[in-house]
């Protein structure tokens, strides 16, 4: 708590974050807020312990509490998700698809993803990612005139190329994946399957989108996003391959796990237990459909014409704006967005052509159509007015009026 913090520096700038959170909105598809119980945990005594090994199997001593806390974090995300096997040690999704990789793989073997222009993930073997400078990724690419995945391009694609490892899932995707035609096309081409769903994770939780689980060989996630726990990852598996899962997260990657984070990651699975988790992931869907729908009445194009989850690409080149150009007007409003490609982007990563916006964030503040509504239109004279900072000062004392009104869940 802040009141233990003695360190003025660090406490103020705790306190600008914390208000930062209250005062703007977080519109960013990969950010969410974490419970209070979640934040509490983190800042426990088990962030003293070292943990190298798993349960009943440690490298050191004293470790029997935390064997607790492990295996019931394991217990509920075998019960959420419907899993054979989990290991809950991962510190982030990136690791936790590079574990995969090194458990499923040899160096050099071919490995199918989405590109990530297209919708992936870096860690799905862009070249300057170790996953990609270590195998040999080729990508597939959503259809250019609907933006949906092609799945009979990918099998195509599959059979000419004979991966080892198709890997789906998504950074920027905004449609639901047909998790079983990906499990079919493996099947015939003698590939394991890997269902990254770190974006879509509590959406699934919540039974709102298909569950891969039943159908993939592996699936990730990352813990925060739609699941609202905090910044860390599991890894699912057929029991088949858990020796090889875990042998490759620890020793083969990591040493010992984060215990006040798998602590924080048990709360998230058990809040997401709750019926009430099921509410929250059909309105983060509602929210970003509505969100959707007003943008594309303001002129917007959003990129496969809509949403079957909690995000959303809007293609500006309409506007006559970059993606960086927008984002940076859009905080000077209080909207924190973030800058994404566009499939077939004709500008660079860093200042693409599309924004990326997601609801997960504002509909734990309890934001429901009415205030999604208010987000569309200060979303369009924030760009409408992006050379004006008077008037988007103005919009950001609206948005900061909102915000207080229905704040993110408090810990300080």
């Amino acid at each position: 708590m802040t009141n233990t913090i003695k360190d003025q520096t660090v406490l103020r700038l705790i306190a600008e974050e914390s208000k930062r959170q209250i005062d703007e909105l977080e519109l960013i598809a990969s950010e969410n807020y974490a419970s209070p119980a979640v934040l509490a945990a983190l800042a426990t005594p088990l962030a003293n312990k070292y943990s190298e090994g798993y349960p009943g199997k440690r490298y050191y001593g004293g470790n029997h509490i935390i064997d607790e806390v492990e295996n019931l974090a394991i217990e509920r995300a075998k019960q959420l998700f419907k899993a054979e096997h989990v290991n809950v040690q991962p510190l982030s999704g990136s690791p936790a698809n590079l574990a995969v990789y090194l458990a499923l793989l040899q160096p050099g073997d071919t490995v199918l993803s989405l590109r990530l222009d297209h919708g992936g993930h870096l860690s799905h073997g862009h070249p300057m990612n170790i996953s990609g400078r270590l195998f040999n990724f080729v990508h597939y690419e959503v259809d250019p005139q609907t933006g949906y995945l092609d799945m009979d391009q990918i099998r195509k694609q599959a059979k000419e190329t004979k991966p080892k490892l198709i890997v789906a899932g998504f950074s920027a995707y905004s449609r639901e994946i047909d998790w079983v035609g990906f499990h079919n096309i493996a099947l015939e081409v003698g590939a394991y399957t890997l269902a990254d769903i770190s974006h879509t994770a509590g959406l699934i939780a919540g039974e709102q989108l298909i569950n891969p689980v039943p159908f993939f060989d592996v699936v990730t996630t990352t813990t925060h996003k739609t699941l609202r726990g905090p910044r860390g990852a599991i890894i699912m598996c057929q029991t088949k391959l858990a020796k090889k899962i875990d042998q490759a997260v620890f020793p083969g990657l990591q040493g010992g796990p984060h215990d006040n984070v798998t602590a924080a990651k048990a709360i998230a699975l058990g809040e997401a237990l709750e019926p009430s988790f099921k509410e929250y992931a059909h309105q983060v869907i509602a929210n970003a459909q509505f969100l959707a729908k007003k943008l594309q009445a303001a002129g917007y194009s959003i990129v496969s014409g809509g949403t079957d989850n909690h995000l959303m690409i809007i293609d500006l080149r309409p506007q006559n704006i970059t993606g960086r150009e927008a984002e940076l007007a859009l905080e000077k409003a209080g909207l924190s967005t973030s800058r994404s490609t566009i499939p077939g982007d004709p500008r660079p990563p860093f200042n693409p052509s599309g924004l990326r916006l997601g609801t997960a964030a504002v509909t734990t503040r309890g934001f429901k159509e009415k205030e999604i509504e208010h987000i569309a239109i200060w979303f369009d004279q924030a760009l409408k007015s992006r050379d004006n900072n008077q008037t988007l000062a103005a919009i950001k004392q609206q948005v900061a009026d909102l915000g207080r009104r229905l704040p993110p869940p408090q810990y300080y």
